[in-house]
């Protein structure tokens, strides 16, 4: 019973944070630089399962992120399936209720994930590219990280890793 309550609340905390993608993350401003609840979500869901269960919860989100903006149909997946399976071969060395390595982890996670995603795209070339991958994502990946450890804080009982 405990065991599955704990699922609950980690289930509330990840559908808070997709609700926020859509009701948050438009009011924030630029989406250059907004924080990316979904790849929260992603991260908190797949450092709680095998790497198989992270990469599948990738893909699936990377389609629908690939349905929702279709510039380049397939480069969403493809980043969100990496960053999926890394962060669930990770988990053994990512700990859920350190702050500093979840901010690092996340910060990482975020910059992979639109490293991989514009170069899949192949719409950008020469300064575009260099600003993207040295400005633009790093400060995406910054906000996102800042996102994740308030959210941890926020819900630190809630998220709180429970040994297999």
């Amino acid at each position: 019973m405990k065991v599955s309550g704990a699922r609950v609340k980690v289930a509330l905390v990840l559908a808070l944070l997709v609700a926020a993608q859509f009701a948050v993350r438009p009011r924030l401003g630029d989406s250059r630089f907004t924080p990316d609840f979904v790849l929260i979500a992603l991260l908190f869901f797949a450092i709680r399962v095998r790497p198989m269960g992270g990469t599948i919860a990738g893909f699936l989100v990377g389609v629908v992120t690939d349905a929702v903006t279709p510039t380049a149909f397939g480069a969403a997946a493809l980043a969100l399936t990496l960053v999926g399976y890394g962060a669930g071969w990770l988990k053994a060395v990512v700990f859920a209720d350190n702050l500093l390595v979840t901010a690092v982890f996340v910060f990482a996670a975020s910059w992979l994930r639109d490293a991989v995603e514009v170069l899949a795209a192949h719409q950008l070339q020469g300064g575009a590219l260099a600003w993207q991958l040295l400005a633009f994502s790093p400060l995406a990946a910054l906000s996102t990280a800042a996102v994740a450890a308030v959210t941890l804080l926020v819900f630190r009982g809630w998220l709180r890793q429970h040994p297999a």
